[in-house]
């Protein structure tokens, strides 16, 4: 046997005898013959003996995450499937040999393999396969970790580019996802890695500056314990107490985060307190120690933390406190029991084996909505590398159901990420919620301890400015999709609008005229075309501008037959060479409106301007908005007149004065006004300052001429100095 095969096989069984029964070994034996059989002496292009990484690998799915014999199984014959090994058995036959178990985690480490490439690109959709597979079964995900694990510590040998490559998916994806599993220390070490390839100088700095500080650190340390070493042996407790020092990436984060110097991070260590404590006493025994510690030592409530009461969604249970030590340092100082201690050093394997399959409920649920999310075709993988590398460092909240039923939220979030938690639908037609009988909006941030009551309506839809606001994956994932399944639906609806248009046009529906629109309107894609006719904010008189050349001698009856419903047209009249729309002076005319932005009044210049939704609206020549429609919509500006008329009707007008303040000025207007038999006055606004006024009238008329007169009238009044007639 290969001298290296033999090493790595002798460290293997070492590491098992703690935790595999003879019958368990036996197994792994036979695993090892039948991975030594196919693969023998086999190498990567690089050289490396591919049993000897299997092995070791192996090693660390027994050594540092503790799984049982199945998954070391799994883990020395994780590579006998790959496609370039020369006698390569299918998994019905490692099924037969090794159990179904075996075979599933081969598969799902299979599928991964079959990727194509050892790192996937971030920005790919082989990232979303690659994720679908590990979330299928969580040892797969275990001994992929373990690989990775293995990938990194040997890394040094590989050129520049595929350290970088490797250590940018690591810290992306299965440095969280050891973190997510409680593998603190794996999560660390693969974090320090991951900035020792990518940015070495940082992690040297750190590295020296650590072992400079080591005796410093010590001394401190020495201090700090004793009293407490000496009041806990005192009560009778048995137990060990170690410092554990911040992972070099975590120093360096800080620093960056913080913008401080190495010395100015003051917790680059933590003392752990580990009892030997009977199960049904943990909980009393962590808070005595806890109450004696606190009693040595000043405590900062602001950065205690319980996770024993309720542990973390990964089976994380510790009580933290931060105290002043001794030359007025702070000190974290973490109490746990020895169960405790190997389920945070161990991850959720250490739980199983604890709690039996109860302690992976949490994990099982959170993988199936590390699922849900992943099997939506809309997802943008890059955002959800993004959301899902946050969401797993981030700290945790807890809150409460009016039911009382706990639920975990990332900090920050808020009652709408509460309300997707419960149940997509429920954040969908969410409006606000209660809090302590108090309303809250959507974007209420929640605190540890809130208890939340949702309101919901029917006519609430998910909207996109939603996404500014919540903080977890699965709240913007069903937000996004939701909005993506409205845009689909009014997309359709537009796309319908355009072909009909089209149609009435005699204008040919194909890509060269979609393309045309498209490079037009600034957009991507076609659906984003359709969507924006839909919803009004293209309109299709502007397409067909855009799509055929205007005919000259088009009449105007044609133009409003081409925009208006044929039974609104037939009660215009038009008459003359020049074929004007002639406008009644009765207002209550159904089939047009007067403009608001100028008030036309009989005997002004008007021209009629055809509207989407609102049908003719009449404006003065000189309206302040009538440069830019003819301007832009040149197709959409009809010619028209006013009809002579001897019916009396009124229009409104608005008249703007300006003078000095006179003494009794107001009411000289308001008396010509009166005096006046056809003048009906709406409204009258003056302002005086400084001994001079600004006054705005609005006035109901008959003409042009009527008004004319009216502010000839008022120009006459003593004290007024001006008068003009205004848009509106």
């Amino acid at each position: 046997m290969n001298k290296l095969i033999k090493e790595a096989w002798d460290n293997l069984v070492e590491a098992c005898k703690s935790n595999i029964d003879e019958q368990g070994m036996s197994e792994i034996e036979r695993a090892f013959n039948f991975a030594h059989q196919v693969l023998g002496e086999e190498t990567w292009s690089n050289g490396d003996i591919i049993l000897v990484h299997s092995l070791e690998v192996a090693e660390v799915v027994a050594s540092e995450i503790s799984l049982g014999s199945n998954s070391i199984i799994a883990g020395i014959l994780h590579n006998v499937t790959y496609e370039n090994v020369k006698n390569r058995p299918d998994l019905k036959k490692i099924e037969k040999k090794f159990g179904a178990s075996v075979a599933g985690i081969l598969e799902g480490m299979a599928k991964i393999n079959a990727l194509g490439t050892d790192t996937v690109d971030l920005h790919s959709e082989n990232y979303r396969k690659l994720m679908l597979a590990l979330a299928g079964d969580v040892r797969v995900i275990l001994i992929k970790i373990s690989d990775r694990l293995h990938v990194m510590r040997n890394l040094d040998n590989q050129p520049r580019k595929v350290q970088e490559k490797i250590s940018v998916e690591t810290s992306h994806l299965y440095a969280p996802l050891a973190h997510r599993l409680g593998l603190y220390y794996v999560n660390s070490e693969m974090l320090d890695l991951c900035l020792k390839n990518l940015n070495p100088d940082a992690y040297t700095h750190v590295d020296e500056r650590l072992k400079e500080t080591e005796t410093e650190r010590r001394n401190f340390v020495a201090e700090f314990v004793k009293p407490i070493e000496d009041k806990l042996r005192d009560r009778g407790f048995d137990f060990d107490m170690k410092a554990r020092t911040k992972s070099i990436h975590s120093i360096w984060n800080k620093m960056q985060n913080k913008k401080v110097s190495f010395d100015e991070v003051y917790d680059l260590f933590a003392i752990r307190v580990i009892l030997d404590s009977k199960q049904e006493l943990e909980k009393s025994d962590c808070w005595q120690v806890y109450s004696i510690v606190t009693d040595e030592y000043q405590s900062n409530p602001e950065r205690m933390r319980d996770w024993i009461t309720v542990p973390k969604s990964n089976g994380y249970e510790s009580l933290h406190a931060t105290v002043l030590g001794p030359h007025n340092k702070w000190v974290e100082i973490q109490i746990r029991t020895r169960r405790m201690d190997e389920v945070a050093e161990k991850g959720l394997a250490a739980h199983w084996r604890y709690k039996g399959n109860s302690g992976g409920s949490e994990l099982e649920k959170w993988l199936s909505n590390v699922r849900e999310i992943l099997e939506n075709p809309e997802l943008n993988v890059v955002d959800f590398i993004d959301d899902f590398s946050t969401d797993i460092y981030t700290d945790e909240i807890f809150v409460f159901t009016p039911k009382g039923d706990l639920k975990r939220l990332p900090a920050g979030a808020t009652l709408l990420d509460f309300a997707y938690e419960i149940h997509s639908e429920v954040g969908d037609k969410c409006v606000g919620g209660m809090l302590d009988g108090k309303k809250v909006t959507l974007r209420h941030k929640l605190k540890n301890g809130d208890q939340i009551a949702i309101d919901t309506s029917n006519n609430q839809k998910p909207k996109m400015d939603w996404l500014d606001f919540v903080v977890t994956s699965k709240a913007k994932n069903r937000i996004k999709a939701s909005v993506n399944e409205e845009q689909k639906r009014e997309a359709a609806n537009g796309k319908e609008i355009l072909t009909r248009k089209l149609k009435n046009w005699k204008i040919e529906y194909n890509d060269e005229a979609i393309r045309t629109l498209i490079k037009h309107y600034n957009l991507k894609l076609a659906q984003e075309l359709y969507y924006h006719i839909s919803i009004g904010k293209i309109d299709t008189l502007d397409i067909k501008e855009l799509l055929v050349e205007k005919e000259a001698d088009e009449s105007t009856k044609e133009r409003l037959e081409e925009v208006l419903p044929a039974d609104k047209v037939k009660d215009f009249e038009f008459t003359g060479g020049d074929d004007y729309l002639v406008i009644d002076n009765n207002i209550k005319n159904v089939n047009h409106k007067l403009a608001p932005c100028c008030n036309p009044i009989f005997g002004d210049e008007i021209f009629g301007f055809v509207t989407i939704n609102e049908g003719i609206k009449i404006h003065r020549r000189n309206c302040p908005n009538a440069k830019q429609m003819i301007e832009r919509y040149p197709y959409r500006v009809i010619p028209a007149k006013w009809r002579d008329s001897k019916k009396r009707s009124s229009f409104q007008a608005t008249i703007k004065l300006s003078g000095t303040d006179e003494v009794g000025i107001l009411t000289q207007i308001t008396h010509v006004i009166s005096k006046d038999i056809g003048v009906s006055m709406r409204s009258i606004n003056i302002d005086s300052e400084n001994g001079e006024f600004e006054g705005t009238l609005r006035v109901y008329v008959n003409n042009l001429e009527h008004l004319d007169f009216l502010m000839n009238k008022l120009q006459n009044i003593k004290g007024v100095l001006h008068v003009s007639r205004a848009d509106a």
